[in-house]
């Protein structure tokens, strides 16, 4: 087949041209999704994305933006993609029954890390009802860009959860968008690979995934550079294996580099952008170095293209700063600069001392040299030069869920590979305290608006 032609120069023409342009923004919040609790000490923090909500209202950010509540999807709306059992079982298992579910328990790994707790099924309702219905905005051009932070839980699996996600709305968004658009791209900037995305889509070239994150004695183990699809999908899954310490500079560069060519040979219609904030420093599971600047940079590049964008939160475990983080990169896709100078809101305590949107760097040593960088950029250059032009061998008329292959597989296919082994747990990752947020103390007065 003819293959494109790959230049390794960065054009950054595509952004400056549109990023003046004004973009219609929906966004999707429900104030219910702050009341969920996964239990005393879990990193998994759900009142994050209430915080994140409180500094878009205290900016006044929400003036510029259509704010929907989500539609709560239903069992069949998630059996899409995952398995009727494995649905059915996230329906019907409460805290109070779950000795009557030992067996479901082991079988789809709802454990330490993926707990039961109090209204489990409808917050797996709440979070992908705001995916799913911002790609059913985006296909129906009511949008250009579409905004849940609630969602990006991007571990879950078709039959199992994983990595504190129970629902893979990302997949279930991105399956949406395929009834519309021939070609879907998906990026993860969450310093976890995005394993649940990648695994849904690895044997069809109609979603190319790529991931930057931290790789190496690191969960979910997952996302080695070598790891590219199979079958049809063969070089439409990049990863972007990194160490810790990765800075603003570094990353942005390698994003802004691979996206460029991958925008280039993919042709996407459209784009989900999953922004995990624990690839930001001083989170409480993450090693990487970024700061609000640099993690949203990505945000503000994807922006720049015209192309339908869906983007979601992810993992983020300091939330005072996850919630900086989301409502900053709010405002850039408003195309709105935000003083730095924090607005009173409800959670003010939380952004002590300085109380300023933007964080520091750490002194942290950046373990990604120049020269590693650069030979895991080259390798995935070589990748995108083998995919032919941007023409999936899926006719444009037939765009039904039947088109992408989402069967069960056959013991021994390649396609499937077993993570469990390679999964790793984060000694930071539980503390004792109903009351703990961050693996630090909260101000006796930010306690009282806590909804923990």
């Amino acid at each position: 087949p003819k293959h494109t032609r790959i230049s390794i120069s960065i054009d950054l023409c595509v952004s400056e041209m549109s990023s003046s342009i004004k973009k219609r923004v929906s966004y999707f919040y429900d104030e219910d999704i702050g009341n969920f609790y996964y239990g005393n000490g879990h990193p998994m923090k759900p009142h994050r994305v209430r915080m994140a909500h409180n500094l878009v209202l205290s900016y006044g950010l929400y003036k510029k933006m259509d704010i929907f509540r989500p539609h709560l999807i239903s069992e069949q709306d998630m059996a899409r993609y995952h398995a009727d059992d494995y649905v059915h079982f996230l329906m019907n298992v409460t805290p109070e029954n779950m000795g009557e579910y030992a067996r479901e328990l082991a079988r789809y790994n709802v454990d330490v890390d993926c707990p039961v707790f109090d209204g489990l099924f409808k917050f797996c309702q709440m979070y992908s009802g705001g995916s799913v219905g911002g790609a059913y905005k985006l296909n129906r051009e009511s949008a250009d860009i579409v905004v849940n932070w609630a969602g990006g839980l991007h571990h879950a699996k078709k039959s199992e959860a994983s990595g504190f996600c129970y629902v893979n709305d990302i997949v279930l968004s991105i399956l949406e968008l395929l009834k519309y658009h021939q070609r879907v791209l998906y990026i993860d900037i969450d310093v976890h690979h995005g394993d649940g995305v990648e695994e849904a889509f690895y044997t069809t070239d109609r979603v190319m995934t790529c991931s930057f994150h931290k790789f190496g004695e690191y969960f979910p183990g997952t996302g080695g550079v070598h790891d590219r699809g199979v079958d049809s999908g063969k070089n439409y899954s990049l990863n972007f294996p990194l160490r810790e310490g990765i800075d603003d500079e570094n990353f942005v560069t390698i994003f802004k580099e691979v996206i460029t060519q991958v925008m280039e040979v993919y042709q996407p219609g459209a784009v989900v952008l999953q922004c995990g904030a624990d690839s930001l420093s001083g989170d409480r599971l993450g090693c990487f170095n970024l700061t609000l600047k640099g993690h949203g940079a990505c945000v503000e590049f994807m922006r720049g293209y015209d192309v339908p964008l869906l983007v979601l939160g992810g993992g983020g475990y300091t939330v005072r700063n996850v919630a900086r983080c989301w409502a900053y990169e709010t405002g850039l896709l408003l195309q709105e600069e935000l003083p730095d100078e924090l607005p009173h809101n409800n959670y003010y305590e939380y952004y002590g001392p300085d109380f300023n949107l933007h964080i520091q760097p750490s002194a942290m040593e950046n373990m990604n040299s120049k020269k590693y960088l650069d030979n895991v950029k080259t390798y995935l250059f070589e990748v995108l030069r083998e995919l032919p032009s941007a023409r999936p061998g899926v006719d444009m008329s037939q765009t039904a869920l039947r088109d992408i292959d989402m069967e069960e597989k056959e013991e021994g296919d390649p396609d499937i590979r077993d993570t469990q082994a390679d999964k790793k747990q984060d000694e930071k990752e539980f503390y004792d305290g109903d009351k703990d947020q961050d693996g630090d103390k909260v101000s006796p007065k930010a306690e009282k608006t806590s909804d923990s």
